[in-house]
């Protein structure tokens, strides 16, 4: 095997087991949101991001019955939820 072949297996295997993971985590996500109601608004006592639930708009290939918009991280240029609207629900966002 060459180094060429080597490289795509090692990349298609991490590929594949970031794919895996990446599912588990949407499947407990959608979990978490089904629980909350549509609407609400959360603060991450850690990161200070707002994250809001909503009705998903859908995206990709994959359609999601909920989803849910933040504020930016640092560095971003903007979140999916704007700042304003976090501050308008009382929230302390930079």
């Amino acid at each position: 095997m060459n180094e060429d072949q080597a490289n795509f297996l090692k990349a298609a295997k991490e590929y594949e087991q970031a794919k895996e993971t990446m599912a588990k985590a949407g499947e407990a996500l959608q979990e978490a949101l089904v629980k909350l109601p549509l609407g609400s608004y959360l603060q991450d006592p850690e990161s200070g991001l707002v994250y809001k639930t909503q009705a998903a708009s859908g995206q990709y290939v994959v359609y999601k019955k909920l989803e849910y918009v933040r504020t930016a991280k640092e560095g971003e240029r903007q979140g999916s939820l704007s700042k304003k609207e976090a501050s308008q629900q009382g929230f302390s966002v930079g």
